[in-house]
């Protein structure tokens, strides 16, 4: 997706800790999420549609790493 206008605000899962591969997710107003690469945030950006995005975390809901 083409950069989007200033994000306010990037955040990253507490359960991330020290990790270093770690997403960092930014609301879009009106318009779904932004995903980007903790290490790299000047990057490429996932642009992802609140339908996505719910589907998304209902898939990884439960997961657990052995």
């Amino acid at each position: 997706m083409d950069r989007p206008p200033s994000m306010s605000t990037w955040s990253k899962s507490t359960y991330s800790g020290m990790q270093e591969n770690c997403l960092e997710v930014a609301v879009l107003a009106g318009t779904g999420r932004a995903v980007r690469d903790s290490k790299n945030p000047g990057g490429p950006v996932l642009g992802v549609t609140d339908d996505g995005w719910r589907a998304f975390v209902s898939g990884i809901k439960g997961y657990h790493l052995a």
